[in-house]
């Protein structure tokens, strides 16, 4: 019977996942039991924060609207709440972003929807 050299397929696969690893430092770019277990966590870390992101980013319009609202020193009591529930009343149909780049680039125009939803 032939000598069967055996490893190429092996091989082929742990250049693979170095491939993926390459920017990882020290030991986790090299050793190939730490490079599956970081490209593990690595994987784990990025679905885990894409939502995250979404959270982290529907907080960071609220807070916009609530402060570019409050601005307003004679009608502090109407908060993002408020005006939330006076444009599902009114069937408007502005998602938070679109109002948070309202209050950032135009800020007049948010007082004049949340004026028009009050009333």
């Amino acid at each position: 019977m032939t000598r069967i050299k055996r490893g190429s397929i092996a091989r082929k696969r742990r250049i693979k996942f170095r491939l993926f690893t390459s920017s990882f430092h020290g030991a986790h770019s090299r050793l190939t039991r730490t490079i599956q277990q970081q490209r593990i966590k690595a994987l784990v870390s990025a679905h885990r924060d894409r939502d995250r992101k979404k959270r982290d980013f529907r907080g960071l319009w609220i807070s916009r609207i609530n402060a570019v609202i409050g601005e307003n020193k004679k009608k502090r009591d109407y908060i993002f709440s408020n005006l939330m529930y006076n444009l599902y009343k009114k069937q408007l149909l502005l998602n938070r972003k679109i109002l948070a780049q309202i209050a950032i680039l135009k800020g007049n125009c948010l007082f004049m929807i949340a004026n028009e939803t009050r009333s």
